[in-house]
């Protein structure tokens, strides 16, 4: 299994970079950004630094993880665009970008910056055909597309991504659209869910895959959970009744779960420091060195 880590958005650059080298330089095997341009509250005034322009600037100065978004909001750029940022951050890292897509959700940010906030259909609708954009500029020397929301006219993509296939992930748990999505066009999936989620969406994806001809094995799956390290069973347990996907325990509990998450086929578990305090290096290193060491590729 990989195991990433994905700092909290209103971080500065300079804590991103900060957690960046650690991450680096302890193990982990990727960093994740959310790609908002605020907080999902009245009180939208915290600072909020941009994904894809960080990840950029981190692909020049950190050398060997994996740099991706979790995950691009669909609507907020068109996918051609979309598609060159991520093949020019491909290039800045050596090859180490997955461009996270999903359908974008978040209400407040197209109201206040004028962009149109369409249905979950219009969302999701736009999501698939910008995935066959994505892929077709990827793939082809000069690309054509006439869709309902997006064309291209003899579009080119160059330089193409360094890698041969650079990963598109979707992300998002919606089970009659987005996993089929998932399941057409997809290179991983991510999810937040415990291990009793992950294992129904990932039967219900594997069925989307079946349907289409495609070998379940050659998608990536991908987790995200709240951790809590803790030898207080009672926090413990309080802390997995959160609303949020959320495991908790001491290293033996948490070492348990993550076998459970491999032995359904996940293989890379996400780890923000959203709820992480004062002793958050503490935990990031005890996490890495301890509770994952036994299960890492």
């Amino acid at each position: 299994m990989k195991f990433s880590f994905w700092p909290k958005p209103t971080h500065t650059f300079d804590e991103t970079q900060y957690l960046a080298q650690k991450i680096e330089h302890t193990g982990w095997d990727g960093l994740w950004l959310a790609d908002h341009f605020m907080p999902n509250a009245e009180d939208t005034s915290a600072p909020w630094p941009e994904a894809l322009t960080t990840l950029s600037a981190l692909a020049a100065v950190i050398p060997r993880i994996r740099l991706g978004t979790l995950v691009v909001g669909n609507t907020y750029r068109h996918p051609a665009v979309l598609a060159k940022m991520a093949a020019t951050i491909d290039h800045i890292s050596g090859g180490r970008m997955v461009l996270g897509l999903g359908a974008g959700w978040q209400e407040n940010e197209h109201a206040k910056y004028g962009i149109e906030f369409f249905n979950v259909p219009g969302r999701l609708a736009r999501l698939e055909e910008a995935c066959q954009v994505i892929k077709c500029l990827f793939q082809n020397e000069s690309s054509h597309f006439e869709g309902d929301f997006y064309r291209l006219a003899g579009a080119p993509l160059e330089p193409k991504p360094v890698q041969n296939t650079l990963p598109l992930l979707i992300g998002g748990g919606g089970e009659k659209v987005t996993l089929r999505i998932t399941a057409q066009y997809a290179d991983e999936w991510n999810v937040w869910g415990t291990v009793n989620t992950l294992e129904h969406k990932m039967r219900v994806l594997d069925e989307h895959c079946e349907r289409l001809g495609r070998d379940p094995r050659t998608l990536k799956r991908t987790a995200v959970a709240l951790v809590y390290l803790t030898n207080d069973t009672a926090f413990a347990e309080k802390m997995r009744n959160n609303t949020q996907a959320t495991i908790a325990g001491s290293v033996s509990v948490l070492q348990d779960t993550v076998a459970a998450y491999e032995a359904l086929g996940v293989d890379e578990l996400i780890v923000p420091n959203f709820n992480f305090r004062e002793e958050a290096e503490d935990v990031m290193d005890q996490l890495i060195s301890e509770v994952f060491a036994p299960f890492k590729t």
